[in-house]
C-alpha cells in the first residue's frame, strides 16, 4: 500500500474512534443517566465515571497530537487496558453474551488507527 494511502486510512480510522472515545469521555465527566446505571450495576462508586471520562478525554487528545509518539502509544495501551477491564468487569457481575462481546469489539477495532500508525512510521 502506498504511504499517501495508508496516512489516509489511518487518519479515517482514527477519527472515527477518537469521536467514539470522545462522546464516551464527555458523557462520562457528564455522569450522563446510562453511565450511572452501568457503573451502578458493575459495582464501581459514580465518581469512577468522572475519572475514567477525563482519562478517556486526555487520550483522544494523545491520540490525535503527532509530536510525542511514546505519550500515543500510552493511549493506545491505555484505552486496550480500559476494554479489557470493561469486558472483565461484565463478566465477573454475569453479563449477557451482548454486553460481553461490545468492549471486545471495541479492542479490535482500537487496533486498526494503532497498526496503521506504526505503518505509517515505518514508511517515514
Amino acid at each position: 500500500m502506498k504511504p499517501k494511502t495508508l496516512s489516509v486510512l489511518y487518519w479515517i480510522f482514527t477519527i472515527i474512534f477518537t469521536l467514539l472515545i470522545f462522546l464516551d469521555g464527555i458523557g462520562g465527566v457528564t455522569r450522563q443517566q446510562p453511565g450511572i446505571d452501568g457503573v451502578k450495576h458493575l459495582g464501581y462508586p459514580v465518581y469512577f465515571l468522572t475519572i475514567a471520562g477525563v482519562s478517556k478525554l486526555l487520550a483522544v487528545v494523545a491520540l490525535l497530537q503527532t509530536k510525542f509518539k511514546v505519550i500515543k502509544e500510552w493511549a493506545f495501551a491505555g484505552i486496550a487496558i480500559n476494554f479489557v477491564c470493561a469486558f472483565a468487569s461484565r463478566a465477573f457481575v454475569g453479563d449477557s453474551f451482548g454486553l460481553l462481546i461490545l468492549p471486545i469489539i471495541m479492542l479490535g477495532f482500537l487496533f486498526i488507527p494503532y497498526v496503521l500508525w506504526k505503518k505509517v512510521e515505518m514508511v517515514k
